[in-house]
This record gives structure tokens, sequence and C-alpha cells, in this order.
């Protein structure tokens, strides 16, 4: 035994820790509580980080309702002629509207495992039926914002959320429609 190291106690602790003045005696089931304490710390960080990393079925379900075009750039300029455009989600179906008119209709879903969070829509009807927009999409508080490529359907998912010249991407901010 070494001149730190009391009877009965293990080796590896601290004098400090095992003095009986300063903590009380030590004894294995302290040792256990302070280990279960230590995998019920772990568990919870973990179950923390995914639940902030959003699941599909809670990324679908945040995106829910109507939407509303702020702002929009195509290639690199402003694209005003997507403003008022209506983007609604119900269950797995959107629809986009301008003016009571239906320019877009069909399916979408939501990879948020993948970085930066994936979305594709999956046209069901009209002259892009059986073709797809590959997008990306993040919450900015009360808004999202989409960036897809719409624009070129040949071009890949964009991978950052920008629509420069040449880019055949276009970046779209959402806010929740209100009436």
């Amino acid at each position: 035994m070494t001149a730190d190291t009391e009877p009965g106690q293990p080796p590896s602790e601290p004098a400090a820790r095992r003095s009986p003045r300063l903590l009380g005696a030590w004894s294995p089931r302290h040792d256990r509580g302070r280990r279960r304490g230590r995998v019920l710390a772990l568990m919870l960080g973990l179950l923390g980080g995914l639940a902030a990393s959003g699941t599909a079925a809670q990324d679908m379900g945040n995106v829910q309702g109507a939407w509303i075009v702020v702002s929009a750039e195509r290639d690199g300029k402003p694209a005003a002629d997507v403003a008022g455009h209506r983007l609604t989600f119900s269950g797995d179906a959107f629809t986009i509207r301008h003016e009571r008119h239906t320019l877009y209709r069909g399916s979408y879903a939501v990879n948020p495992d993948r970085k930066p969070a994936e979305i594709d829509f999956q046209h069901l009807e009209g002259e892009l039926t059986g073709k797809a927009w590959k997008g990306i999409y993040r919450f900015e508080g009360a808004a999202l914002r989409i960036c897809d490529n719409a624009p070129d359907i040949t071009r890949p998912r964009p991978t950052q959320f920008s629509a420069k010249a040449g880019s055949g991407h276009i970046c779209i901010v959402f806010k929740r429609a209100t009436g």
C-alpha cells in the first residue's frame, strides 16, 4: 500500500476524496451511484441531441400549413415573379398557387438527417409530371428557407443556401401565411 492508501480503499482514489473527514467513508455503493449518474447524463445528452436535429416526421409536421414568399433569388438575381406565391403543405402533399391559380401540385419528402437538410418536390400533375425539384431547407426562426433546382432540374441539388449566377438554383424565403 502507498502512503495515501487507507485499508479498504481502492488505490486509484485520491486521498482527499477518501478522507472520512472531507467526504465521508468510501464505499462501493457510492461508486455505483456516480456511475449511474454519468450513464444517465450521457443518455440524456444523446436524446437531447437527437431531438435537436429533428426527424422527418417532426420536420414534416413543422412545415404543415400555408407559407407566403417573402423574397426569392434565382441565378444571382431577385426573382420578383415568385413574389406572392403561396406554398401549402398538407400531409405529404404540396401545392403552389398564385392569385387563386394552382401552378404546381405533387408530393414532397424531407430528410433532416442530411446536412443541409434535404427536401424533394415530386410533381404529380401538369407539365412537370414525373419530375422532381431537389432542394435543401432550414428553419430560420419563424421563416422557412428553401433552395432548389427548380429553374433547371438537370442541375444537382444545391449544397449551400445561395443561388449564384449560373447555378440553376433558386432560394426562397417564406413566412407563415395568415388568413
